[in-house]
């Protein structure tokens, strides 16, 4: 049975006029996974998978994010849930240096904050 996250996929795949195999070219995704994904079967798709759909179908994010049960509706906790699934996906594009220095910069941050909470 559709899932609401099911149902917004596929209207916006038919309002961009495009098959499953269009989507799959397209963004990377396998066709069969997506036809799960739209039928319900799939119910909470990756984070990855999330980011290119609503890339390819000009969605919001963050919805999508709540419609597969990532983040919850509302709340300051949710709004970073969605920040930190974000950096997460975009880890994957970084290159293993461009990775440490993600890290060390993170780092830097957390001292900084340390030191800015001591005086």
């Amino acid at each position: 049975m559709p899932t609401e996250l099911g149902e917004l996929l596929a209207r916006a795949r038919a309002s961009k006029e495009v098959s499953l195999r269009e989507v799959e070219a397209a963004a990377g995704i396998n066709n069969a996974h997506l036809s799960q994904i739209e039928s319900g079967e799939i119910e909470r798709p990756a984070v990855g998978i999330l980011w290119k759909l609503a890339n390819f179908y000009g969605l919001n994010f963050d919805r999508l994010m709540r419609l597969a049960g990532h983040i919850q509706p509302k709340g300051t906790s949710s709004r970073r849930r969605s920040l930190a699934a974000t950096a997460l996906h975009a880890i994957d594009d970084l290159s293993p240096q461009e990775e440490q220095e993600l890290l060390d910069f993170m780092e830097t941050l957390r001292r900084r904050r340390g030191t800015n909470q001591e005086k």
